[in-house]
């Protein structure tokens, strides 16, 4: 069984706080990539990721999109009509709906019937406890009716370290929802219904290895609450945001990037995510991926919306990349679909 707190090293070579790094301190991960002889440019144009807005019924600490209650930004219908047109006319097979919570935007089920009546994959980022949310009764139905794939977060199978990253109570409401979508079929073999978890490291460890872990999970959740899933996706949090900012606080910051640093590893970079998709923003912006639409580093040298562009052009660009990057690279690799390598 894996600590799932995050604290397995088994294969990496985690540094304490206070000592000193072992890589120069100067090294950026343009450069890191350069002396490998590597370029990172988008291969293809496969997903569209879509962040229709910031609201969100949590706020947890990991957060990167720092959505909580209180945020305002929502995505409208013309954006929303704009992006469907540009869908038309690509040949996206998948598009990745994420927030805050996606299920929040007034036009979230709008959005997903046009998309389905394309005959393109709907995948929507949940975060399980949505669910109960007032008028939020019929949405494991509507999921179940449009074929959605779900990707739900649950940081760990343990109640105590669920609470701590996403408030009281919430791993209490996730367990309620993950057994009422398994009621319906999600998550069951042969239903076609697919059900993913997400874990997140507390702290300032790397994940553990995904395969071993996600036996851990399935065993325990199967024990516990007769609970089944899909798959497990591990996911590296990003030292920016909310996140960067509780590593700043607590003046762990530089010890948490010495890490994704002396971990990076050379074998992720042909799978990273933004070789194969773009991120939108709710206005309609166009980033290399979701990290750097939080970071404000548009794909082109001014901010430029997705429709004003021919899906084409988007193949073969060069990819923007800063220091967060190495989130991505370190160990076993990070991106929206779990490890990589």
């Amino acid at each position: 069984m894996i600590d799932v707190a995050g604290n397995s090293n088994e294969v990496l070579q985690i540094v304490e706080p206070g000592q000193p790094a072992e890589q120069d301190d100067f090294t950026t991960f343009a450069t890191r990539v350069a002396d490998h002889g590597q370029v990172l440019n988008r291969l293809c144009l496969d997903t569209l990721q879509i962040n229709v807005g910031k609201l969100c019924n949590q706020a947890c600490h990991h957060c990167h999109v720092d959505a909580s209650p209180i945020r305002t930004e929502i995505m409208t219908k013309e954006t929303v009509d704009h992006l469907l047109e540009f869908l038309s006319q690509s040949k996206v097979q998948a598009v990745d709906l994420t927030g805050g919570a996606p299920e929040l935007n007034p036009h979230f089920r709008y959005f997903v019937e046009r998309i389905r009546q394309m005959g393109i994959k709907v995948m929507v980022r949940c975060n399980l406890t949505v669910i109960f949310e007032p008028g939020m009764e019929d949405l494991p139905a509507f999921y179940k009716r449009h074929d959605i794939e779900l990707v739900c977060s649950l940081p760990c199978y343990l109640e105590d370290n669920v609470d701590e990253q996403r408030g009281r109570g919430v791993y209490q409401k996730s367990i309620d929802a993950l057994r009422t979508l398994n009621a319906i079929g999600y998550g069951q073999e042969n239903s076609g219904l697919f059900l993913h978890l997400v874990y997140n490291p507390v702290g300032t460890s790397l994940p553990p290895g995904q395969e071993e872990l996600e036996a851990d999970y399935k065993r325990e959740l199967k024990a516990r609450f007769g609970i089944v899933f899909n798959s497990l996706y591990t996911i590296t949090n990003m030292p920016i945001k909310r996140f960067g900012d509780f590593l700043k606080r607590r003046g762990l910051y530089q010890h948490y990037m010495n890490t994704l640093v002396q971990n990076f590893n050379v074998q992720t970079l042909n799978g990273v995510m933004c070789r194969s998709l773009v991120s939108i923003d709710w206005e309609g912006n166009i980033y290399d991926c979701d990290f750097n639409q939080m970071l404000e580093m548009h794909t082109f040298d001014q901010p430029m919306k997705v429709w004003d562009l021919i899906p084409e052009e988007l193949i073969g660009d060069k990819i923007r990349v800063g220091n967060h990057c190495f989130g991505c690279t370190a160990g076993a690799g990070s991106s929206c679909g779990g490890e990589l390598v």
